[in-house]
């Protein structure tokens, strides 16, 4: 045989085996597969539930996300507290009651699933994405302990491959307990975000393993700078190739990187990429760009990998305030808690999409994730729909506020939740800023600053391209003691009247309202007299309408406005809060049926107050004439009642009766003047009130009119959506009014319906929105608040059509078709 003909054979001999190696082992592109059905939930303390051959057969089945508390019934007894508070110098106890929203959040559950894994997938790697679970979690593999992870809102993923029995019998057990005082508000209980079983080559994309930017935006060129950790568990020495492509929305391919390196165990490699003119990603015009990561050994495709991102520029200025791709915005922000009112915490795409649908009508810009990290699913709708967002990590640091909160794992968690928080989510074109923590006791303690300045680091190591912020509720503490020295934008919470002192004595500071107003009412209640009354406390535990009302600590919403306006240096406000929530009931906290919020411009089945009107009135580009309260005043005839009109037309006339009360317009003489039209002097008479807005040349432009309504006599239902996809997560929210037999609102009315679907669909929710209504959200029967309530129909996985049908209390019934494609 020749030397050359012995060549060839060696060569021959090397690419079959470096070929058969890599068809071996890197075979196929990753598989996502959400770990939805058919789990097995107890809640007890169970020490034999992780074992693979424990008979789970009488647990209940679950599908996830899940939240084991939120269709139960209500209980005041829960998470019910004797506190010694401090009044005139002496402590007194004082009994607290719904804090937590009155249901079983609290306690031990255990979650099973059966995970087949077939023998072909013996040479993979297999991993358990977890994006939230409440809390303290534990997570066994077949029996054996795999890992853990405290925080209930952190997303987590552990490795589960040398666990796995391909061809056998697999059993995912996680343990869940939420011990009593361990929150301020409802935290949700169980499984309640998304889990995924990743099954990888083991040459892939790491977890979250890719980090882009935009350093340089022009209107000719965008530079995008990719960075991906690639792992390598294999035995495969050649070079690795990765290959990045951006693609815009309609899958256009504008850029094209490819690099080639041995990697040995896990590896970050940087690829600069130039696309020309770049559409820029805004409020207006949420445009986003996909990076897509290809992972090949030798010729094979062996991962594939998406990320979405955009191009902005972000500016903070210490006296113009905020600017999104060289535009001065104000943040017109609210702060949302987690919870998706009768849905609980259990995450579902429509719900949060509604949310935020609702939100961006009144004019809002911005979210806070109040106060911890949120749903992968909320940040992906926030950069779809143009959202800014304040992603917040903690509530509390070392000194805990809660007996068994965060504290207790803040020292050895704290970085690792940091590090998930700002992997997870800095892809997101809609996040500008990472918050440290909200009215942390820390504040007025000197070794505060200590603290703030390790996680400002974390932040500003993992993500330099994004700012950081705290809400600060005790100003003297913090600027004495230096925290505000180490955020980059300062956020205070509640301290309108203190914004021209602190520029004026630290000009370089970044400042805005990172939490405003709290004002409190009640959908469709209003008190007499009409005034401020900081602190409430009404016989009915309800809160007025005329949007007078607020906590202690707060006040009404025109307050910070002035001082919004008034100071250019501010960047904005976020607003306490979009929506009423579940817990935390302030006025009614003390020993009263109470068992969620007041604060929201919109109430907790998503029904609008007026005070969502203000908010458009002044937020929004849409004309907006809104006209209170109702005019349903038995007994009140001859008396005084104040009408009011939320609006952003120049004037308007209001007529009562077919009388005018005179036309106004909004001026600078007060406070309310600058932002509320008042007639304060209208005699009641039943009848009608309507508002004629004019616009600039003195032309009538819009009207509204609110008559007196007879007695109860139908049910009006009208579906959000009368089309929902039938994926058996889709929902229609059906507005449920009582009215008269001319169509009118009867904003008193209180009537008992009932509710019933046929088809492929099932009642998912009941709510009214009423904060001491103690109804189960899964009961098929409801009181309407103030004349309204809300249905919510969930999709089955079948197509066809599902009817609701409502009755009750002698009104004439009525049905809906809801059709699931």
């Amino acid at each position: 045989m020749n030397v050359l003909k012995m060549k060839s054979i060696n060569l021959l001999i090397k690419l079959i085996t470096i070929v058969n190696a890599v068809s071996c082992v890197y075979s196929s592109n990753r598989k996502v597969l959400i770990l939805e059905n058919d789990w097995k939930f107890k809640s007890e303390n169970i020490q034999q539930a992780p074992a693979v051959d424990f008979d789970d057969s009488l647990w209940e089945i679950v599908s996830i996300p899940h939240d084991w508390a939120i269709r139960k019934p209500f209980d005041l007894n829960q998470d019910m507290q004797w506190v010694q508070v401090k009044e005139d110098g002496e402590k007194e106890p004082k009994l607290r009651t719904g804090r937590t929203g009155a249901l079983p959040i609290f306690g031990i559950g255990w979650y099973r699933k059966s995970i087949d894994v077939p023998k072909s997938d013996s040479d993979k790697k297999i991993f358990v994405e977890f994006d939230g679970a409440m809390s303290q979690a534990k997570v066994y593999f077949n029996g054996d302990f795999v890992g853990e992870w405290p925080y209930g809102y952190s997303s987590f993923s552990f490795e589960l491959t040398k666990y796995i029995k391909p061809g056998q019998k697999n059993v995912l057990a996680v343990r869940l307990e939420n011990k009593p005082e361990s929150s301020r508000w409802y935290s949700g209980a169980g499984i309640y975000r998304n889990v995924r079983l990743l099954t990888l080559s083991p040459i892939h994309v790491a977890h979250w393993g890719t980090y882009i930017t935009t350093p340089q935006i022009t209107a000719k060129k965008g530079t995008v700078l990719v960075q991906t950790k690639v792992q390598n568990q294999s035995d495969y020495k050649d070079k690795i190739e990765v290959v990045t492509e951006i693609v815009t929305e309609n899958r256009q391919l504008v850029a094209t990187a490819k690099t080639s390196k041995v990697i040995v165990g896990e590896s970050e490699l940087s690829q600069t990429l130039e696309i020309k003119n770049p559409v820029l990603w805004d409020i207006n015009s949420p445009i986003r760009y996909f990076s897509i990561t290809k992972i090949y050994a030798g010729k094979l495709l062996v991962d594939s990998y998406e990320t979405p991102f955009g191009f902005r520029t972000l500016f903070f200025d210490n006296n113009k305030g905020f600017f999104l791709n060289g535009k001065n915005i104000k943040l017109k922000g609210v702060c949302l808690h987690h919870d998706l009112g009768p849905l609980g915490a259990a995450v579902n795409y429509r719900a949060t999409e509604r949310q935020l649908e609702i939100m961006k009508e009144m004019g809002c810009n911005a979210i806070r994730t109040s106060h911890n990290p949120p749903s992968p699913e909320l940040l992906e709708l926030c950069d779809k729909m143009g959202f800014v967002v304040m992603v917040e990590s903690f509530d509390e640091w070392r000194n805990g506020k809660n007996l068994n909160g965060y504290h207790r794992f803040f020292d050895k968690w704290a970085e690792n939740d940091m590090v998930a928080m700002i992997h997870r989510d800095r892809n997101h074109p809609s996040v500008i800023m990472w918050s440290i923590g909200n009215e942390i006791r820390e504040q007025d303690e000197v070794d505060g600053k200590k603290v703030a300045q390790f996680l400002v680091d974390i932040c500003h190591r993992e993500d330099p391209t994004r700012p950081t912020t705290a809400g600060f509720d005790k100003p003297i503490g913090a600027l004495k003691n230096g925290l505000t020295d180490v955020v980059d934008l300062v956020g205070f919470n509640y301290k309108p009247f203190i914004y021209t002192i602190v520029h004026a004595d630290n000009p370089n500071y970044k400042i805005y309202g990172s939490e405003t107003a709290s004002t409190l009412s009640s959908r469709g209640v209003y008190k007499l007299p009409v005034k401020e009354n900081k602190n409430p406390w009404y016989d009915d535990y309800q809160t007025s309408s005329y949007d007078l009302n607020y906590a202690p600590w707060a006040s009404t919403p025109e307050t910070e406005f002035e001082k919004q306006d008034d100071c250019e240096f501010i960047m904005g406000e976020f607003v306490w809060t979009g929506f009423d929530y579940l817990g935390e009931p302030t006025p009614y906290n003390e020993g009263t049926p109470a068992k969620s919020s007041y604060f929201g411009a919109v109430d907790l089945a998503g029904l609008k107050k007026d005070r969502f009107f203000l908010y458009q009135s002044r937020w929004s580009s849409e004309p907006v004439l809104h006209l209170l309260p109702h005019w349903n005043w038995e007994g009140k005839e001859g008396d005084t009642i104040p009408v009011f009109c939320y609006t952003n037309y120049p004037k308007v006339e209001l007529i009562v009766n077919g009388k005018s009360m005179g036309i106004k317009a909004k001026s600078n003489s007060g406070k309310y003047e600058r932002y509320r039209l008042m007639w304060n002097d209208v005699i009641y008479q039943p009848g009608e009130i309507k508002a004629v807005a004019y616009d600039i040349n003195g032309k009538i432009a819009a009207t509204q009119n609110i008559k007196t309504a007879g007695k109860p006599a139908k049910i009006k239902l009208t579906p959000d959506r009368t089309i929902i996809t039938a994926d058996g997560k889709d929902l229609s929210f059906v507005t449920v009014e009582i009215t008269d037999k001319d169509g009118n609102l009867c904003p008193h009315a209180q009537r008992l319906l009932f509710f019933k679907t046929d088809g492929v669909g099932n009642l998912k929710a009941l709510c009214n929105g009423n904060p001491i209504d103690h109804t189960s959200f899964s009961s098929n029967y409801m009181h309407v608040f103030n004349g309204k309530l809300v249905a919510i129909v969930a999709s089955t996985k079948k197509s066809g059509v599902v009817k609701l049908m409502v009755g009750g209390d002698k009104l004439i019934a009525n049905e809906i078709i809801i059709n699931t494609k």
